[in-house]
């Protein structure tokens, strides 16, 4: 199990009204900021976004390789699929695959998938057989 994904953006302001938007239907916010002077020498500054009282998905400002990175977020049913898909393009994201069955997988995996303004690929998934 992953503790936490960090990604660089290219102006953080901007990736942070993003992901607040497009993560709100997920349950996921924007919940701590750490200051990278406060660690080891060369430690980036952080925005962090979590739910159920975990950080696990942070932005730092810096180089983008956006297509370097595909970042999967779980959600708790079809319609937050479907809600999270809305918001990130409303949010400015491009659609890579709309929501749907995604049965080259499995008939109950339920997803949509976006590139958000750095390029970075995200999925908002629904796997049935894991709720």
């Amino acid at each position: 199990m992953l503790d936490h994904v960090f990604i660089s953006v290219s102006d953080i302001d901007r990736s942070i009204a993003f992901y607040e938007a497009t993560l709100a239907p997920l349950g996921i916010v924007h919940a701590h900021d750490y200051e990278g002077n406060d660690g080891p020498p060369g430690h980036p500054d952080l925005k962090g976004f979590g739910a159920n009282g975990r950080v696990f998905f942070w932005l730092r400002e810096g180089v983008v390789e956006g297509r370097a990175a595909h970042v999967g977020f779980v959600a708790d049913g079809i319609s937050e699929v479907d809600a999270a898909f809305a918001a990130a393009m409303t949010a400015g994201a491009s659609e890579i695959h709309p929501p749907g069955a995604q049965l080259h997988y499995d008939p109950r995996y339920y997803a949509a998938q976006v590139r958000d303004l750095d390029g970075y690929s995200l999925e908002f998934v629904y796997k049935e057989w894991q709720h």
